[in-house]
């Protein structure tokens, strides 16, 4: 099958991009990744250093007969939000402003891996499977890995959601295009927590403001509190700097319109667990878990030293949570010495 049916038929299925490589190891970027959790940069986030690290080494052992790797992305950039009282609100990653991209993706992959015929053995993987994902999808040419670790195409930017498809066919390979990001470090130079290192092309984790509020359970160190600033779930910032994204397509997905960029910090102080898992039922930020999101309101409303915060930080210091109450306090001073 040529490269150009492969990428008729994604797009068919709702994929802007798409390319072949190879399924074998990547022998250059599985040590990178085994220095990189040698080295604790991965946190708490034991799914990456526990038995699906060996995993990641060979996308063989995800699917035996695997002989190519269908590697396809999907944008989900949409207009940004906007507020006339930055300090009430607080910001959620644009990953998470529409409803949960695995459900989107998966169902996507699948029918395009039907698409491919009726004869072959296949698997798809959205990032929740043990897949060096960026890796191959810069094999199959989708873009180059910049140094703030994201997958970016030249002429579509890093709003891209990646999947792939392990398949026994035996595909013609692309090509990986040349590294772009040259001598900027806009990202680098934009993070607020220092999670990008001056070299760049790798992330500390435990630094990073998506880890800090979405994957990090329990207490925040408080030097790293001021620097998450306004943000609930996740962070863009080292994206919303790169010139790559200056003229991003929007994505014409209605599964990821806007629904959550922007909750009313006051509002979000006070819903309740039962009220949590509705709003965000179909959402990504369900992951940060109803404790997380609370103790990530409390710091952007003491990030805010806006005082009409003090009697919602009040309540939440009564939480019986006392994650979620010792961060309320720690607001309450914050905004104390504004």
């Amino acid at each position: 099958m040529k490269a150009s049916r492969i990428l008729e038929l994604a797009r068919e299925c709702g994929f802007e991009l798409a390319g072949v490589a190879r399924a074998e190891p990547l022998a250059e970027d599985n040590q990178l990744y085994l220095d990189w959790i040698s080295r604790g940069m991965a946190g708490a986030m034991g799914y990456l250093t526990d038995r699906r690290a060996v995993v990641r080494t060979d996308p063989r052992l995800l699917l035996e007969s695997a002989q190519s790797i269908v590697c396809v992305g999907k944008i989900y950039n949409v207009a940004g939000p906007s507020s006339a009282d930055a300090n009430s609100y607080g910001r959620i990653s644009r990953y998470a402003w529409g409803e949960d991209y695995h459900d989107v993706m998966r169902a996507e992959l699948e029918d395009l891996a039907r698409k491919l015929g009726n004869h072959h053995h296949w698997k798809v993987c959205v990032d929740t499977a043990p897949l060096l994902e960026r890796s191959y999808a810069r094999r199959a040419g989708l873009g180059w890995i910049g140094k703030n670790t994201c997958l970016i195409n030249q002429g579509i930017g890093s709003w891209i959601f990646l999947g792939e498809i392990l398949t026994s066919l035996e595909l013609e390979p692309d090509s990986p295009p040349p590294d772009r990001c040259g001598t900027c470090t806009r990202c680098i130079d934009a993070c607020p927590t220092g999670a990008i290192p001056a070299e760049g092309y790798e992330i500390d984790a435990r630094r990073c403001i998506s880890y800090l509020t979405i994957e990090l359970r329990g207490a925040i160190p408080k030097e790293l509190r001021p620097g998450i600033g306004s943000h609930l779930f996740g962070c863009d910032i080292c994206q919303d700097v790169c010139p790559w994204n200056r003229e991003a397509p929007v994505t014409n997905e209605q599964a990821f319109e806007r629904r959550h960029a922007a909750p009313d910090l006051e509002e979000a102080a006070q819903i309740t667990e039962d009220e949590f898992r509705e709003m965000f039922r179909k959402s990504p930020v369900r992951r940060a878990k109803y404790a997380g999101f609370l103790r990530n309101v409390a710091i952007a409303m003491g990030n805010s030293g806006d005082q009409k915060f003090r009697v919602p930080l009040s309540s939440l210091a009564e939480s019986a949570d006392e994650t979620v109450a010792e961060h309320a306090r720690w607001a309450l001073e914050r905004i104390a010495t504004a």
